[in-house]
């Protein structure tokens, strides 16, 4: 697992180059866009809810004696649910809303890779690319939010907070990653072939989604490269993961 972790990270290297070579930031521009809208109104709304979570939070607390700590502390805990919740909405909706735009942009980094440029693959439109992306991620937002809400409350534990939080982070990365490498995967792959083979290959997602996020905490920049820069290392990645398993079809055509 870990080695994959590092292998998914690692593919991140040359990655501008790549996009320069290829031509590929003219393919980002709606992304950045989608990107850059979703999270100013995620941004306002978390900043604006906060205190309210904080204090419904406070609630809890029916005692006089440490009630003003406790409500402190439930401040800054509504702060991290709504970072956390927020991270994940953004990431789920730029990376469905940005599936038809992502799909040229992998199979480029892949015709490159591999020197075929008529590789056989799925053939889908762009409602049907989205309607996969859309499905994909509703699928794992709602599995993101299950396993999500239960690391959330292990936050009032104290010292297990301190793994919670890194804990919720992979839980993130994995998921970042999941949606960056079914771009590539889209092309090969029904939606129950994918997530299968996204199972198979934790490591590589988790990687891949560790820069993403990480990314995230950039002011500004981080939102405009996040997606180009993920989506590239994901496909470079994915491709080689699919030519050592001898995945990639070169002979018919598969049609959903």
């Amino acid at each position: 697992m870990l080695k994959n972790i590092l292998k998914g990270i690692q593919a991140y290297s040359g990655v501008f180059a790549l996009m320069s070579k290829l031509k590929l930031w003219k393919y980002f521009a709606v992304p950045i866009l989608i990107s850059v809208l979703t999270a100013s109104i995620i941004g306002f709304s978390a900043y604006g809810w906060s205190d309210n979570i904080g204090r419904f939070i406070a609630k809890i607390w029916i005692w006089d004696w440490g009630k003003e700590t406790f409500t402190s502390i439930s401040t800054v805990i509504g702060a991290i649910v709504i970072i956390a919740i927020g991270l994940i909405l953004y990431k789920h909706i730029i990376m469905a809303l940005s599936a038809p735009f992502m799909s040229p942009v992998s199979e480029k980094i892949e015709a490159h890779l591999t020197g075929n440029k008529n590789h056989q693959h799925r053939n889908t439109s762009f409602n049907e690319q989205l309607w996969r992306g859309i499905r994909i991620n509703v699928r794992n937002l709602v599995k993101e939010l299950l396993i999500t809400i239960p690391i959330l409350i292990l936050k009032f534990i104290p010292v297990v907070n301190i793994f919670s939080t890194i804990l919720l982070f992979l839980v993130q990365a994995y998921y970042a990653g999941f949606g960056n490498m079914d771009y590539t995967l889209e092309r090969h792959f029904k939606y129950r072939e994918s997530i299968n083979f996204v199972s198979k290959n934790k490591g590589i997602a988790i990687g891949n989604g560790i820069v993403f996020m990480l990314f995230l905490l950039i002011p500004v920049i981080g939102i405009f490269l996040v997606l180009p820069i993920s989506v590239t290392a994901a496909s470079k990645e994915t491709v080689e993961l699919l030519r050592k398993d001898n995945l990639l079809k070169h002979n018919e055509i598969t049609v959903t």
